[in-house]
């Protein structure tokens, strides 16, 4: 489906409008200070912490109309809120593997966040090698006497998970398209590599701690 000008003037304005802009700032400060929270909750019970950092993002007018060609959504402001689940994106980077499903696991216990679906890639990894634990997540954000249940994706990783994607899109995306395959390639043989280490960081892990 050809997203027609109108369209395209539809979603920047609307994405641009500043209900949106400060909705989806603040639902980003509570996603982020809420994964603080259980950093804490989880450095109690093992007595270290498991988050090395932290940042969202809203998305941009381009990369919607972008998307929206890609999947053949008609580009109206209501369809892409209600059809696009990464408008607000937060990435979660841990230090361990087995800490991003703790992550996950803790953040289920909480009343004021709503899990809508999960998509791991770590266990099966895309095509491409890449690998992240993918939640759709629900908050409540209060605005203007209003509580409205604001949708963000919520991205959680290792540093080496953090490493490879970026690597990725910088090698990848500003290449033709014979260079990005040639590159795609090697990048998958390496996705493996860092799984690979992801694991026996896991293992030296509990070596020390058992000594």
């Amino acid at each position: 489906m050809a997203v027609s000008v109108f369209g395209a003037k539809e979603i920047i304005e609307g994405f641009e409008d500043s209900s949106f802009l400060v909705t989806g700032r603040c639902a980003i400060d509570i996603l982020t200070a809420k994964l603080k929270i259980v950093d804490a909750e989880l450095f109690l019970e093992l007595g270290r912490n498991v988050l090395v950092h932290t940042d969202g993002r809203l998305k941009s007018a381009e990369s919607i109309l972008s998307k929206c060609r890609k999947k053949g959504y008609a580009p109206t402001y209501e369809n892409v809120q209600e059809k696009l689940n990464d408008l607000i994106g937060v990435r979660a980077v841990c230090s361990f593997e087995d800490d991003v499903y703790r992550m996950a696991e803790v953040l289920k216990t909480h009343k004021d966040l709503k899990i809508i679906k999960r998509k791991d890639y770590i266990k099966a990894p895309k095509s491409s090698g890449y690998r992240s634990l993918h939640l759709i997540v629900e908050i409540p954000v209060y605005f203007q006497e209003e509580r409205r249940w604001v949708r963000a994706e919520l991205q959680l990783r290792t540093p080496a998970m953090d490493f490879w994607a970026g690597v990725d899109h910088q090698l990848r995306y500003k290449k033709g398209k014979q260079e990005a395959v040639l590159i795609g390639e090697e990048l998958k043989e390496y996705s493996q590599v860092i799984a690979e280490l992801d694991k026996k960081m896991v293992e030296l892990r509990g070596r020390i701690e058992a000594m």
